[in-house]
């Protein structure tokens, strides 16, 4: 039996290659904050949301996985 005072293992976040993701999922894998993620996206600069409603979006996590190996060059198109 574990001692309760045991310290847990840390587990890292994982990005799954398929499915979507909200903003709060991807956020530990950017390098930036909220705001210059969502002025990238509109600049065509970073994947396209899907918009679910007036407040609700999710980005396709086979597009951030693109952004992530490459976002200096990454296009929308490229896919």
């Amino acid at each position: 039996m574990k001692n309760a005072t045991e310290a847990q293992p840390i587990q890292t976040p994982v990005l799954p290659t398929m499915g979507l993701s909200k903003w709060p999922q991807i956020a530990p894998f950017l390098p930036m904050g909220r705001e210059t993620w969502r002025k990238m996206v509109r600049a065509g600069k970073a994947p396209q949301p899907i918009r679910f409603s007036e407040t609700c979006v999710a980005y396709r996590n086979e597009d951030i996985h693109r952004f992530l190996a490459d976002p200096l060059n990454y296009t929308q198109n490229a896919a």
